[in-house]
């Protein structure tokens, strides 16, 4: 029993209003009836499913709190099996001295990810829903939100189930025809046939168009705000994040390091580094911060490149555009409460936003042009969006063998060669939403969760 038995914290570290000691497994009811004690003096063993008691913890003789237990009967339970939720006063110290009386009588300290792994082993979630998991624990917009709550809905095990679907009696129609070559299978018109297999790899090919914007939503971009000295940086800066993240002066020059801050524009998180003005200079301090910021160019993803809309463009203004012509990057015009003196003309081939970042002007068209660079405007959170590089590459892979399916039956070949394609395509479907799945890909994903989910 103590072998089947896991246990853990599943709230986070730190002081909070309650903290949850997670048990599951067959036995776990029963390790719970040592450390807790009802005030009703009834086991927690005689309660029925979806029941919660109040009472003491204790650790031997030893009181520790006072909590409430909440009963799961297996199947109806998060991992399908016996589960026992016991909560206490959420002081980081009192919850590991109750979580150390439970192992200390039959549970063992469950792996990362290991609750989650046991509902996807008895089937109370397949692996797309069970990845979407972590998704919802750590989405910082509401757009990731959706993403991540759709897949936990069920949105990409539908989708994948419909080509499937296609899949399967496509399969089975050139099994039957291997066995029965002289008959009339149905579903074998190589017309329609090929129309099956063209369905299919439009609807997979949708959903890896997706998966780029999908990632945006999810995890945020990294972000670069370049500019030369003096043009508005830090305020934009401090515009994005609502405070004062970096400092304001009149003195061209001021940052000379790179400051950093995480901030939400529209759905979109962008990880910013407002980064030293970029410009010629003898300073061999700033000079750094200049050779910081190039670098930090080269590893962004976006860059919002800030010039002063009341002076006109100059050589290091040029040297700065041409240094991100192949980036993708948005150009701000910043200072649009004073006189424009800038020609729009120098940045016909960018996307342009116009701001006033001391006035807080033109946040509005700043989100929006983010959603246009990044893809994630034509993306519709409500669809089924791949979650991860190894859904994107299972779909991937599945395309492919349509592909050459649709290949080889146009070229005329064997029906068993094109079956060898339909069963590859199959077989890559059934590893993404984790029907057939290898133990070593499993614990790898599970690996990757928090301890106690």
């Amino acid at each position: 029993m103590s072998e089947s038995v896991i246990a853990a914290i599943a709230t986070p570290a730190g002081e909070g209003a309650i903290g949850i000691i997670r048990i599951s497994g067959e036995g776990a009811i029963q390790v719970a009836d040592r450390v807790f004690f009802p005030v009703s003096k009834k086991p927690l063993s005689t309660l029925s499913g979806y029941r919660a008691a109040f009472g003491e913890i204790r650790d031997g003789d030893k009181f520790l709190d006072n909590g409430v237990a909440l009963v799961f009967k297996a199947p109806k339970s998060y991992t399908g099996e016996d589960t026992v939720e016991i909560s206490v006063h959420g002081g980081a110290l009192m919850v590991r001295q109750v979580l150390r009386a439970v192992l200390k009588n039959g549970a063992k300290p469950a792996q990362a990810g290991e609750f989650t792994k046991r509902a996807f082993l008895n089937q109370k979630l397949d692996l797309t829903e069970a990845e979407s998991v972590m998704g919802l624990i750590s989405a910082e917009s509401e757009a990731g939100l959706q993403i991540s709550r759709g897949a936990l809905e069920g949105r990409i095990s539908k989708k994948i189930a419909e080509i499937e679907k296609n899949l399967i009696a496509a399969a089975a129609s050139i099994a039957a025809y291997s066995d029965y070559p002289d008959e009339d299978i149905e579903g074998l018109d190589p017309e329609n046939f090929e129309k099956m297999l063209l369905s299919a790899q439009k609807e997979l090919e949708k959903m890896l168009s997706t998966y780029d914007a999908g990632k945006v939503l999810r995890e945020g971009i990294t972000t670069a705000i370049i500019g030369k000295p003096n043009v508005g940086k830090s305020t934009l800066m401090n515009m994005l994040s609502g405070e004062e993240r970096s400092i304001v002066t009149e003195v061209a020059g001021t940052t000379r390091d790179i400051v950093e801050e995480t901030v939400t524009v529209g759905d979109i998180v962008l990880r910013l580094a407002d980064t030293a003005g970029i410009r010629e200079t003898e300073d061999v301090v700033e000079s750094i911060g200049v050779e910081l910021a190039h670098k930090k160019i080269e590893s962004s993803q976006l860059v919002l490149a800030v010039f002063d809309g009341t002076k006109p463009l100059s050589c290091d203004d040029k040297k700065i555009l041409d240094s991100v012509k192949d980036k993708n990057v948005i150009v701000i015009i910043n200072k649009t409460d004073l006189e424009c003196k800038i020609s729009k003309e120098d940045f016909a081939s960018f996307e342009t936003v116009e701001i006033s970042a001391k006035e807080g002007d033109g946040y509005e068209k700043l989100c929006e042009a983010v959603a246009q660079i990044s893809g994630a405007a034509a993306l519709d959170p409500e669809s089924a969006v791949l979650l991860n590089e190894r859904q994107r590459l299972c779909a991937e892979n599945a395309t492919t063998a349509i592909a050459e399916a649709i290949a080889a039956l146009q070229a005329g070949e064997t029906m068993d060669a094109v079956g060898v394609c339909v069963d590859d395509a199959l077989a890559r479907l059934l590893e993404l939403t984790g029907k057939r799945v290898t133990n070593e890909v499993a614990d790898e994903i599970f690996r990757r969760f928090c301890v106690g989910k």
